[in-house]
């Protein structure tokens, strides 16, 4: 065939996985941060054009369809599934007319690589054989089919453990349920499968026997390890996709010039990417949308979700950092909480137990410790003292605090808003801000001392204490 013979996907997620014992589909569950439908999807990308990947759905469709809609994706519902050959003959009407190719794929299988889906593409599209299986070699095949060969290595047939003989159960090949064929002769045969078994369902297995019936030869692609095209069945094959997908994650990103350390350790989620020089202490999580530039540190323990570090930015031990952005020489932690919307520009600090929730702090301002700063707007070279508060909701609304370039605020102010503060004033230690400060200004909320020599001596003598 033409090397220009466009593909046409289909991927089916109609089951129920009652296996995974879960009232959520089984391709909704997550592996490596995304749901397994989204590896999938992503493994055949490369191949065909969103128009032309068509994913089968059945059980919780709705919720499927949601996770994923938004990669352009077409749906095809599979409504009383009679096994993975009738969702092909549901999905018939919609794909038919599209030539060339038929890539099939199961929406459960996450460790399928791009590159591997293609090498299978190539290897069919150099062909003449109505299709290509992938297949493996199995140190204990139990439960899977068993591919069959004749002398010239092409595929006789598939038989499934059930039915096979003594002589064909001691085959290790096995086929992995992944196909490649050529769309017309495909649709062409698909009708000629029948509920022949016990469960009264259709195989897309007996398609490479009504294929060979009609004269066509069929194809296997062996691949060395039969763990990238299998299927998630349970919890425990879930958390083994998900160690598998990550520890892919962490030896790229070495190789690409980051360290990690312990990465056994660590999680880092399929989209974040990392530049070089960076440091990852053990046990941190790097999740989501989160992008990390070149010389920057995650503290042990620490979790960053959906933010942006510009370079020599620093997530010290302990933090947590959401939806935010620290820009160069930034720093969070350490057990620090930045919540959501904060922005931390050039060399501004957020400290041990501080925690922002949209916060902007300026570049150079600093809030070293125990503090809560919420709904403001700091400028550079603030310093915000220990025990500072920003009181920014009063029981209906949420209210904004200004603070303007070069402040001074004083440990344990409580600042309601909203609020300004302006350029280079004095906040004194221990008030409570009600009104805006003018610039230069010095600010007090809060009693005049009161001194009253020899009163607690007094006060033992009359009540008889420490007698």
């Amino acid at each position: 065939m033409d090397i220009d013979t466009p593909v046409t996907a289909a991927i089916l997620a109609a089951g129920l996985g009652t296996r995974m014992k879960s009232r959520r589909a089984k391709v909704l569950h997550e592996a490596g941060g995304k749901p397994l439908i989204a590896h999938v999807i992503g493994a055949v990308e490369p191949l065909a054009p969103a128009e032309r990947i068509f994913v089968v759905v059945g059980h919780q469709a709705a919720a499927v369809q949601e996770a994923v809609g938004a990669r352009g994706v077409e749906f095809v519902l599979q409504e009383n599934p009679q096994g993975t050959g009738h969702a092909l003959m549901v999905a018939r009407e919609a794909m038919e007319k599209l030539s060339g190719l038929l890539l099939i794929v199961y929406g459960d299988c996450p460790l399928i690589s791009p590159a591997t889906l293609g090498r299978l593409v190539e290897q069919q599209r150099r062909s003449t054989a109505a299709g290509t299986l992938i297949s493996a070699t199995m140190d204990d095949p139990t439960g899977y089919g068993r591919v069959l060969r004749d002398a010239d290595g092409n595929v006789l047939g598939i038989v499934e453990q059930k039915a096979a003989t003594p002589e064909q159960l001691a085959v290790r090949e096995v086929n992995m349920g992944i196909y490649c064929y050529r769309a017309e002769l495909f649709w062409k045969y698909l009708s000629e499968i029948r509920p022949d078994n016990p469960a009264r369902e259709y195989y897309l297995t007996d398609v490479v026997e009504v294929l060979r019936r009609a004269g066509h030869s069929i194809q296997a692609m062996t691949i060395p390890d039969a763990r990238e095209a299998l299927g998630i069945n349970n919890r425990v094959e879930l958390a083994e996709a998900d160690r598998i997908l990550r520890d892919r994650k962490t030896r790229q990103l070495m190789l690409d010039g980051v360290t990690i350390e312990r990465p056994e350790t660590v999680t880092i989620d399929p989209d974040v990417s990392i530049g070089i020089d960076t440091v990852v202490e053990p046990f941190a999580q790097l999740l989501g949308a989160t992008t990390i530039g070149e010389n920057c540190r995650i503290g042990a323990c620490s979790i960053v979700r959906d933010s942006h570090l510009a370079e020599g930015a620093a997530v010290l031990p302990f933090s947590m950092v959401t939806n935010s952005r620290l820009e160069r020489g930034a720093q969070a932690g350490p057990f620090a909480r930045l919540r959501t919307e904060n922005h931390l520009a050039e060399g501004a600090r957020a400290g041990s137990f501080v925690e922002l929730k949209k916060a902007q702090l300026g570049r150079k301002t600093k809030a070293p410790h125990l503090a809560y700063l919420g709904d403001c707007e700091i400028g550079a070279e603030v310093n915000v003292g220990a025990g500072t508060i920003t009181c920014n909701y009063d029981g209906e609304r949420k209210h904004v605090t200004r603070i303007a370039d070069g402040v001074f605020v004083g440990s344990n102010s409580t600042l309601v808003a909203p609020l300004g503060i302006g350029a280079g004033a004095y906040v004194g230690a221990g008030s409570v801000i009600t009104a805006d400060v003018p610039p230069e200004a010095l600010a007090l909320g809060r009693a005049r001392q009161v001194v009253k020599e020899g009163w607690a001596k007094k006060r033992r003598e009359k009540t008889g204490a420490g007698s």
